[in-house]
This record gives structure tokens, sequence and C-alpha cells, in this order.
């Protein structure tokens, strides 16, 4: 926060982790079920309302009679004009560099970044890592804080500075290991230097380290620096002021990454992902965990057939592993993938979700899709259907149903409640046409809204002949799992994908949204 606040004398953990989540939310109200959910980790007791009172109490108490904390149904909001996060500013001095840089100023981006860089005094949240609620968001503000420093490293080339990087980057890639950016970015500060054996040495340590870890070859951008190294391409000579970070030209700038439970499930995923790899910039990873080496050889066989058959650029690989969340979470971040597709679990319509899945959930640095196991045809249906509320994860599913639909040419459907006057409830076509602006804004696809009574089977039968359904999971889903109307949804088998948003900007974000916190449709 700014330094006009100065400093507050805070409480105990759960106090410092209230007042967390209402700075990774500022200027937006977080409910009481969600800041109970988040402090208790999901298993709030019956006195969680109390507690959450309590420690709003006592945060206002710190604050001193000018709190900052207003109370908005159906919560709190923690109310700060953009200068007083330095997370704001921040993201303002990414944002001023970026343009700098567009207008051909590199020395000024370059300042402006390292500025931007100043304002981190060590690892974010770090005295709540232990803390579920914070996982995710620890991911991504280290994420952004990665990407301004990649930016920074970037200018820094192409002021001819390749000396002066080496130390940094050799450092850096030592502590990210799978980022195949700041790999890159070594190679180019080695050759720019005059050492092109150590650089061509940098690509087999990094390739090494993705085959051995991952299972999978560096991508195309880092394979063809290789070959530009060893051709001495005239092009990657410094030229000052001109920006020669060849690693981000054919970044692939939408991931998608396609966890199929089995070898049976490999087409039907690819299917339901292949969309989405065709975008500009776009990129399917699919990815088989199995239990045991034994397995290996049938599950690389199958993804092998598949990539074959793929319509859109597809990288596969095969691993075994002991913890599957983690090893996705880690896959996830190393890619920076936008999306991670998984099947749905057998238990899933019956019990609530498996352990496995909520801990990716929980998590997962980007959005998480969970597939039902019907398969779906792109050339059958009505089009795409979200049930949609505005709840968070609502807002999830409609930017990766915008994202489909703009690619099959299908019709989207936005699903939501009538109106129900004995209730005093107008009906929701104010919201899906708030909803149907921002997806045209984003994707120039138009959503038709189509109004259903709450009761489950009318809202089943407003669903028609859908050739797939996009829904947001509950923001209550770690005591609620999917809750009765998505479990029907399940029971009566159409082809559905629930969706969790991830702190990630998402497919539909510009992609100067990267180094912000947090992007959705609704800002």
């Amino acid at each position: 926060m700014d330094e006009r606040v100065g400093e507050v004398d805070l409480g105990g953990p759960r106090q410092r982790a209230t007042l967390a989540i209402l700075l990774l939310n500022a200027n937006r109200v977080v409910s009481v079920d969600r800041l109970a959910d988040d402090l208790y980790a999901g298993s709030a007791p019956a006195t969680a309302l109390k507690q959450v009172q309590r420690q709003i109490s006592q945060l206002r108490k710190a604050f001193g009679s000018e709190s900052v904390i207003e109370t908005r149904s159906p919560g709190y909001a923690i109310r700060l004009a953009p200068e007083q996060l330095d997370l704001a500013v921040f993201e303002r001095l990414a944002t001023e560099a970026s343009e700098s840089q567009s207008a051909g100023d590199v020395e000024r981006a370059a300042d402006l970044l390292r500025g931007a860089l100043d304002l981190w005094r060590g690892e974010a949240l770090a005295d709540l890592s232990y803390q579920s609620f914070a996982r995710a968001p620890i991911e991504r503000l280290e994420e952004i804080r990665l990407a301004v420093l990649e930016q920074r490293v970037a200018a820094d080339l192409a002021l001819g500075r390749h000396v002066q990087l080496i130390p940094e980057l050799e450092q850096l890639v030592v502590d990210q290991p799978l980022r195949e950016r700041l790999h890159g970015q070594l190679m180019l500060a080695l050759y720019g230097s005059g050492r092109q054996a150590e650089a061509l040495e940098v690509y087999r340590q990094a390739r090494e380290a993705l085959v051995e870890q991952c299972g999978l070859e560096p991508g195309p951008a880092l394979r063809q620096l290789e070959r530009q190294i060893l051709e001495q391409d005239p092009s990657l000579e410094p030229q000052p002021g001109v920006t020669r970070d060849s690693i981000t030209t054919v970044e692939p700038e939408r991931t998608v990454l396609a966890v199929p439970g089995d070898d049976t499930a490999i087409s039907r995923l690819i299917t339901l992902a292949q969309p989405l790899a065709t975008l500009p910039g776009g990129e399917l990873i699919v990815v088989r965990l199995v239990g045991t080496e034994r397995e290996l050889g049938n599950a690389n066989e199958s993804l092998g057939a598949a990539r074959e058959r793929g319509e859109a650029t597809i990288r596969v690989a095969a691993f075994a592993s002991d913890d599957p969340p983690a090893d996705l979470v880690r896959l996830a971040t190393a890619y920076d993938a936008a999306l991670v597709l998984i099947e749905a679990p057998p238990e899933l319509a019956a019990t609530g979700l498996p352990q496995d899945v909520a801990t990716l959930l929980e998590q997962s640095p980007a959005d998480v899709g969970i597939a039902a196991e019907t398969d779906v045809d792109w050339s059958e249906g009505d089009g795409i259907f979200v049930p949609f509320g505005g709840a968070e994860h609502d807002w999830a599913a409609l930017e990766l149903a915008a994202w489909l639909a703009s690619v099959v040419s299908a019709p989207l459907r936005l699903v939501g409640s009538r109106a129900d006057p004995l209730h005093g409830q107008r009906d929701a076509s104010r919201l899906l046409a708030n909803a149907s602006l921002a997806v045209q804004r984003l994707a120039g696809v138009i959503a038709e809204p189509v109004f259903a009574d709450a009761a489950a089977d009318a809202f089943l039968q407003a669903l028609g002949n859908a050739t797939l359904v996009v829904g947001g999971l509950s923001a209550r889903w770690r005591t609620e799992g999917l809750g009765d109307l998505r479990r029907s949804l399940l029971r009566a088998r159409p082809p559905v994908l629930f969706v969790h948003g991830g702190p990630r900007p998402s497919g539909l974000a510009p992609r100067d949204a990267r180094t912000r916190f947090s992007w959705s449709l609704e800002e």
C-alpha cells in the first residue's frame, strides 16, 4: 500500500488472511461466504459469520476512523485509490513500459520495468503461503513478476547489454529450469557476447530438463533460435534499440493442456480442445499421467496416433506420476497454459469433488475445465449453452464458451432465470445483455438469451439439444461440490464442461493483460 497509509498493526494469521483476501480483490465486493470459505479452507464452522464480522471489525479498528473497508451486500469491499496499492502501481508501470517499447523508446521501457520490479520486496504473501486460498494468487503474482522480468531482459538485450545480463540469466534458468523464454534470452545474451558454443549448451540443458521433467521437447520458438545460432543468422546480431528477443515472436498465446484419464479419452478431449488450438498462436499439449512405467509404452503409442490425426499444433507426452495434481500445476505453470482440461471422475455425479480435483482447482494457475464423458460433435446440436448467473466461475465459463463458439461457428446461448413476480424477482435479461455485449467486444460472438424457471426439469428442458453445455462451478464448490442442479446435468448426459476460473487472464484477455493480476469480462 502507499506509504501515506503508514504501517498497520495487524493481529494474528486469520486477520492478516482476511486483509489479504480483500486486497487481492481490491475495489470489489467479497461475499461473506467467500471469506468464510477461504479463511477456513472450505470447512467453515457454524460460527463462521460471526468470525468474519469479528475480523472485519478488528481490521477497521486497525485502520482507524478513516476505514477503507465498506459493508456492501453480500459482503465487504476494501476501497483504494489506484496509487495506494503497490500491485496497481506495478501494473501501471508495466503498461507504460509496453507503450514506450511499442513507440521505440526502449531505454525508457527498461527504466519503467526496473521501477516496477523494485516494488517487490520479497515473496508475495510469504506469511500466508500455507493457506489454501493463497496458493493460486501466489502463483499468479510470481507469474506476472517473471513476465515483467522477461520484458525487462528483452529491453536490455535490445539496448546491447548482453555481457551484463549473463550472470543474472544464468541464475534465473537455475531457478526456473522449465521457463523456455529465459533459456532463449540467455542463449541470445551469450551469442551476442561471442560465446556461440555456450549458447548451444544452454539449449541442450534446456531440452534435457524439459524431456526429463515433462517428457516434452522444447517449443518451436526455442528450436528455431537454436537453428538460427547454428546458422549464425545475421538477424541475431545486436542492433541497439531493436528488440531481437526472438523467443517471443512465435511463442504460443493460448496453450491448452489436455489430460485424458485413459487412452479411450484421448480422442474425446482432443475433439473438445482442438478448436481452441486453431486460434492464432494456439497450441494443444496432451499429456497422459500413468501410474507405472509399464504403462508408458501403450500411452505413448496412443498419443502418437492421436497427434498424427490432429488438425492443429499438438505436442504429446506421457510420464509416470505419483502426485498428478502437483505435476499438472507444474506443467500448466511451465507452459503458461490458459486452460487445463481434465475428465470428470466417475464419482462426480454422485458425490463431492475428489481430493485430487479439489487440489488442482485450488492450485492451478490456469482455468480448469472438467469434461463429462459424453463426446461432443461440433456438427450437431443447437449450439453452445451457458447457464449464466453472473457468478465468478460463470464468467470464466462464458469466456471459454465464446472462445469455442468463435471457432466452430456454433450459436452461443445464455440461459438465465425467468421473472418470478411472486418473489419480487425480475428476469435475467439485463445480466444476459451485459454478458452478450462483453463477448461481442472480445470475441465477435453474439449470445442469444434463453430463459428458464429455476426447477431442474425446466432448466434441463431449456438446454434443448445442446452441442455442448459450458457451466461455471459454484463459488462454494469446496462445500457443495457440483450441487444438485449440476449433478442433474451430468446425469442427463449432454456433452458438459464445468469451468473453474483461475487467477491468470483468460484466452480472451488482451495480451497486455499477462502483467495484470486479474482480468475478467466484468472489468
